[in-house]
């Protein structure tokens, strides 16, 4: 049975000069097997945590040059989490982990400001290839090359906040929910629900979802 500590976890030499990675999951098995893997490196610093709150807690001391942001955290779901991420530390570099592996959804992370798009179904070796401060961007070979020649993407043209309602909206939660989550008023919610439904060019809330899903 794996040990599952009740705080942030720090490797021993968290204090020491290298390369400072924060894994952000809340699964045991994807933290350990990071472990295992960055632990190869003598050079890098491992520091854990399992929520979105925890993770910018641990951020705010310095040390961290790289952040590994899993996408469905307990307090943050989709893209919601790299959305507050870096609105509060926009020069941050965050490579996303995630168990979707669909391409629409890689890509919408690095308009966002994902320095890469990395699914936990594929080779998580290709971390180490994120370490250094001009280390490889973008997606995955197999992710990219699923990727259909397009238009313009309307979701380019969403504020972070109607990016935050709209994966709030897709995972099925009302409008009172969503102002709860995101701290804004009920009618604000409602704002930006209008807003969405002008951009994507639907009618109804209920086509906006199923057209986006």
């Amino acid at each position: 049975m794996l040990d599952t500590p009740s705080s942030p976890l720090l490797s021993p030499d968290a204090d020491s000069c290298g390369i400072g990675v924060l894994a952000v999951d809340d699964h045991d098995l994807i933290r350990l097997g990071l472990r295992a893997l960055l632990g190869q490196r003598a050079d890098v610093r491992l520091h854990e945590a399992r929520t979105l709150q925890e993770a910018l807690v641990l951020y705010r001391r310095g040390d961290i040059d790289l952040v590994l942001l899993d996408l469905h955290l307990p307090d943050a779901h989709g893209l919601t989490g790299l959305t507050t991420w870096l609105q509060q530390y926009p020069h941050a570099r965050v490579v996303v982990l995630s168990g979707d592996s669909d391409p629409q959804m890689a890509q919408r992370a690095l308009a966002q400001g994902a320095v890469a798009y990395l699914p936990k179904s594929g080779d998580l070796r290709c971390v180490m290839d994120h370490l250094a401060p001009g280390g490889s961007r973008g997606l995955p070979r197999d992710v990219a090359d699923t990727l259909p020649p397009r238009a313009d993407d309307p979701r380019s043209q969403l504020s972070p906040r109607q990016t935050q309602v709209l994966d709030w909206l897709l995972a099925g939660q009302a409008n009172r929910d969503i102002a709860a989550r995101l701290q804004i008023s009920e009618g604000t919610v409602k704002n930006h629900v209008s807003a969405l439904l002008l951009i994507f060019g639907v009618r109804s809330r209920s086509e906006l979802i199923s057209t986006q899903r």
